[in-house]
């Protein structure tokens, strides 16, 4: 990613998290006083001072431990320093110097990455001076902050940008937000991990282990691709713990800011009724959708119309999924996931498009003329003219001298022809009935 990084570590519960949210200016992180919640790095947008940078919210450090999830966390870490231009280093100074900190540091000062060190739970600033005694690590100025209130969080702002590379001009490029979604264990991680290349996120056979959405960026075919790996969504009946709800909320508002979403299913499971959801809360959002049907690999006893078969029963379902593309994939053996890549970048890009007025107008035309829209008592009913008023996912206006009175089966007919006329492959489309003076009347 050309926009510069800035990696957050330190021990557990100094933290990290709440400066996370207050950098990035929102809860886009875990929170709670349970040390280790956060398991992976997880990436937000900020921008201070003109300029926009990443913020990677890491795992606590606990070096030396040989729990599996604390040295696959000090993995994950790692990583965040090898990829960071800033690296912030977060103690905890109600508490004071740690042995854990000065083990931690020592690793920092053989890094080579600009560090800054931040002072962190200092409430009662400006007159404190607990953070002086931070010296002894060895990292320059410790810098006093307090991430729950924002005091000094400015000053601290300051000294990251100010150790930022020189601009570049690809700093400014959209890239194009691909939510991971599914149920729980379905092997989104492992999906993503396959397609970076890297194991950037911690993948674990206990359902549920990612409990935040964690951006990871990808350059591909010169462009940029943000994958949004989620937490399985739930049941809401089984969301009974404040971690759980935050992290079924963040799948939900990662579906909203997402451009495409890769709906995972499990091949050994089936599609269920929960996947059918997501798939609908995906769709209603606007977002380009794809159906990835991993662990095809372990299905026994296929034959070349398995997948077909399948895909049909699920489109008897769901019928708005006919018009989603299918994959049918191994995220263990890679098997088809790098052609999935290209069919991101397909059905974003045919989200994107623009049909020109007179070749909408000249498709409503043609629909009209092979099917009229019913007729009920009094006037009759006339689609007037139409235009694209919206693109990312396709509005189409269609005005009418009675638009109350064109059924959803109509709607849905003209859909379909649009979808004939123009490929928007795994994009909804969505009309817009309104009145000849542009006052809507149903949508």
């Amino acid at each position: 990613m050309n926009r510069p990084t800035v990696a957050l570590v330190g021990r557990p519960n100094v933290g990290k998290s709440t400066l996370f949210n207050r950098i990035v200016g929102g809860r886009r992180a875990i929170v709670s006083d349970q040390p280790g919640t956060t398991r992976d790095r997880h990436f937000g947008e900020a921008e201070w001072n003109g300029r926009a940078f990443w913020v990677v919210d890491t795992g606590g450090l606990l070096p030396g431990s040989r729990d599996s999830m604390d040295r696959a966390i000090e993995r994950q870490v790692n990583l965040a320093l090898e990829q960071a231009d800033v690296v912030i280093f977060l103690v905890d100074g109600r508490e004071g110097l740690n042995p854990v900190d000065e083990d931690v540091a020592a690793r920092l000062r053989r890094s080579g990455r600009p560090v800054l060190l931040a002072v962190n739970k200092l409430d009662d600033l400006p007159a404190t001076q607990a953070h002086h005694q931070f010296w002894a690590l060895g990292l320059g100025e410790p810098l006093a902050v307090s991430a729950q209130s924002g005091k000094a969080s400015g000053d601290l702002l300051d000294a990251i940008v100010s150790r930022f590379p020189p601009r570049t001009e690809a700093e400014g490029e959209e890239a194009v937000a691909v939510a991971v979604v599914g149920r729980p264990n379905v092997g989104k991680s492992s999906l993503v991990n396959r397609l970076l290349g890297e194991d950037r996120l911690v993948v674990s056979a206990d359902a549920g282990t990612t409990r935040d959405a964690i951006d990871s960026h990808l350059r591909y075919h010169g462009r940029t691709l943000t994958f949004i790996d989620t937490a399985g969504l739930r049941k809401r009946a089984k969301v009974d713990e404040d971690i759980e709800f935050y992290s079924t909320l963040r799948t939900r508002r990662a579906i909203e800011r997402a451009q495409v979403c890769v709906l995972v299913v499990d091949a050994t499971l089936g599609v269920h009724v929960q996947d059918l959801r997501i798939a609908n809360e995906a769709w209603d959002a606007g977002a380009a959708l794809i159906v990835v049907v991993n662990k095809w690999d372990l299905v026994e006893e296929k034959d070349p119309n398995t997948a077909r078969r399948g895909q049909d029963e699920v489109v008897a379902r769901a019928p708005f999924l006919r018009d989603v593309p299918f994959v049918y994939a191994s995220a263990l053996s890679g098997q088809r996931v790098r052609h999935l890549l290209d069919l991101i970048l397909e059905v974003a890009d045919l989200r994107q498009q623009r049909v020109g007025t007179a070749e909408v107008n000249k498709v409503l035309e043609r629909l009209v003329e092979r099917n009229m829209p019913p007729q009920s008592a009094g006037e009759e009913v006339k689609l007037l003219y139409a235009t694209q008023v919206a693109t990312a996912p396709p509005v189409f206006a269609i005005f009418s001298n009675r638009p109350e009175e064109v059924p959803e089966a109509y709607q849905r007919y003209l859909v379909n022809g649009f979808r004939e006329a123009w490929d928007f492959k795994g994009s909804p489309i969505r009309l817009r009935l309104r009145r000849r003076s542009g006052r809507s009347a149903r949508s």
